[in-house]
């Protein structure tokens, strides 16, 4: 990787993109290719640790045109679907497989799950050799949007102003612009907290199912289990913020009796080597009122973050990517009325996308879900069309969208005999919004 240092950086680009993420990465290569001027900027060193290990079947249809779907299947492990177990000390586990979904995309029977590190590093790497320049290390200090954008760049206390004809806020959950901007909203419907590490000797599923995601419920949350390749396994809870707050003794005795509530998840971790530290992290959902301007641009979590139940966070920011890959090429060949559609496309997908999966998200917690999700029936098409949500397919499709209206009411129906506990749910929810955790355990 032939990444660049702060005084090897050009004065003036096309188009500079904040972050070397999934999404960041993305749109640079695809901009690059065609013949553009474009300078990725991360603020650390690749490989690094991240979080958001599980990708979905969609993920695939961009893999291959960037032309990295067999890169990809060499450092994953083949995911083909999910279980979900309750709580209850006799639970079974609930299986789901993405050949089931509704109008499936050929090619899209399966995901991957993949260790973020080199997932990252592949995607940073493939934008350098689709003629992008690399940064690492260099930090975005403020972005001045007057005019041509003019950036202000720091790496090891050393400064350096350069401009560009438009930016690309890929920064994630530092979320650059919408903050300098002022333009996050903090999602006032759903806000989790979460724990996670990985460890060895966590017995995986047998046969096809080894690269599950496996799902538990308990009553504070739910855990996640994720096979990574070398016989690693990503394990974490998703809790309300009031009880990660609760903690009084160690981290890992916190979380091993985090585990411990619900028995099936406990059962697969008692011989669990624990290979790394146990971090502890906000998990706010938030949105940017606004994802785009003149001159700039928001992708992934830089513009919205929503919980990562549906492991829907790389594909979200993959696909805002390709859209805005559009914004951009238009913006920089003139042509205002190509770029006024794009702009609304990216905006409009990202927004009935999130809205799609969101109502499952603030869901998944209450009574009502739980039983329908671990008692799936295919009557009318219904459980084809939530694995097709689950596999990624929440754009634009007529067919699943009226399905998942006729689900809607009956988890109305299904709640209504929940009575009391689907309302403490539902308070919860809108409690732990407002509860305040920085993460720190």
């Amino acid at each position: 990787m032939n990444a660049k240092s702060l005084q090897e950086l050009p004065e003036r680009v096309d188009v500079a993109v904040i972050g070397g993420g999934p999404a960041g990465s993305t749109l640079a290569a695809l901009v690059a290719r065609e013949g553009h001027s474009v300078l990725v900027l991360e603020k650390d060193e690749h490989p690094r640790f991240h979080i958001g290990e599980s990708l979905l079947p969609h993920n695939l249809q961009i893999f291959r045109r960037l032309g990295l779907l067999d890169a990809v299947r060499e450092i994953g492990v083949d995911k083909l679907g999910v279980d979900f177990t309750s709580h209850e000390p006799d639970a079974q586990a609930q299986e789901i497989r993405f050949a089931e979904a509704l109008d499936l995309v050929p090619g899209c029977e399966q995901a991957f799950q993949v260790r973020r590190s080199d997932f990252d590093r592949l995607l940073f790497e493939h934008a350098g050799k689709s003629g992008a320049e690399l940064a690492t290390g260099v930090r975005v200090g403020s972005v001045d949007l007057e005019g041509d954008p003019v950036l202000d760049l720091v790496q090891d206390g050393e400064r350096r102003r350069i401009e560009a004809r438009f930016v690309v806020d890929a920064s994630g959950r530092d979320a650059l612009l919408a903050r300098q901007l002022k333009l996050q909203e903090r999602n006032r419907e759903h806000g989790t907290a979460a724990l996670y590490g990985h460890f060895k000797g966590v017995p995986r599923r047998e046969g096809d199912s080894a690269g599950n995601i496996s799902i538990y419920w308990f009553d504070e949350g739910w855990i996640w289990m994720i096979p990574l390749p070398d016989g690693v396994m990503s394990v974490g809870a998703v809790c309300n913020p009031d009880y990660l707050r609760s903690r009084r003794g160690a981290v890992q005795e916190f979380f091993d009796a985090t585990l411990q509530r619900n028995p099936q998840a406990w059962a697969r971790m008692r011989e669990a080597e624990c290979i790394s530290p146990i971090t502890a992290t906000g998990n706010y959902s938030y949105r940017s009122r606004q994802l785009s301007g003149p001159n700039w641009l928001m992708v992934g979590d830089a513009g919205v973050f929503v919980d990562p139940v549906f492991s829907s966070g790389v594909y979200f920011g993959m696909h805002s990517a390709e859209c805005g890959a559009e914004v951009v090429l238009a913006e920089l060949a003139g042509d205002r009325t190509a770029a006024r559609q794009a702009r609304r496309r990216h905006r409009q997908r990202l927004s009935r996308g999130v809205r799609e999966l969101s109502w499952f998200i603030y869901r998944f917690p209450a009574p009502g879900l739980k039983r329908l999700f671990l008692n799936p029936r295919n009557v009318f098409g219904l459980k084809q069309a939530i694995v097709a949500v689950l596999a990624g397919d929440v754009f634009d499709n007529p067919r699943i969208f009226r399905r998942l209206r006729l689900f809607r009411l009956i988890y109305l129906i299904s709640s209504l005999a929940d009575g009391r506990a689907a309302w403490r749910a539902r308070q919860q929810r809108r409690y732990n919004a407002r509860v305040e955790f920085d993460g720190v355990a």
